[in-house]
């Protein structure tokens, strides 16, 4: 009798131990950052940097949309930024071929801003084909703008 008790005791743990894990897990799932991307349905290179992102293990929903300059002054994104592609992340917006490294920095550093961005189309940068070229990623506020890094690829240079 008693054996039969110290197996249902181990079943009973065995199974607290599973649904644990199991809660741990949907829970990590369920925090993790996905970006909503905003894209013409015409564009070709914004797909390209969302495989870039989910390579890199970032989650990314893609919405196609003809009305992009209407949703870029929506969020906050300045003309001189503009690039091909529009992307939330946490509160903030990523504008552009914006590298991984960037992204990654920004959500830990978490400073006050709108978001990051890569004006234009740079050769080489996340999405772009072409020979790689030095790129600046940009940081925007309500304010102003400064530089967050300068990028070859999609790696920070000094």
């Amino acid at each position: 009798m008693q054996q039969a008790n110290h197996y249902d005791r181990r079943a009973v743990l065995g199974g607290l131990a599973l649904a644990l894990s199991s809660l741990t897990t949907g829970v990590s799932a369920q925090s993790a950052p996905i970006l909503k991307v905003f894209k013409d349905p015409n564009c070709r290179c914004c797909s390209a940097w969302v495989e870039h992102l989910r390579s890199h293990g970032l989650e990314a929903t893609v919405s196609e949309t003809s009305e992009m300059k209407a949703l870029k002054a929506r969020l906050g994104v300045p003309a001189a930024l503009s690039s091909c592609h529009t992307a939330e992340l946490s509160g903030y917006v990523i504008e552009g071929h914006v590298p991984v490294h960037a992204i990654q920095r920004l959500l830990a550093e978490k400073p006050e801003a709108i978001g990051l961005a890569v004006p234009g189309m740079p050769a080489g940068s996340p999405g772009m084909g072409g020979e790689p070229e030095p790129y600046e990623v940009v940081i925007f506020t309500k304010d102003g703008q400064r530089s967050f890094g300068r990028y070859k690829a999609d790696r920070p240079i000094a």
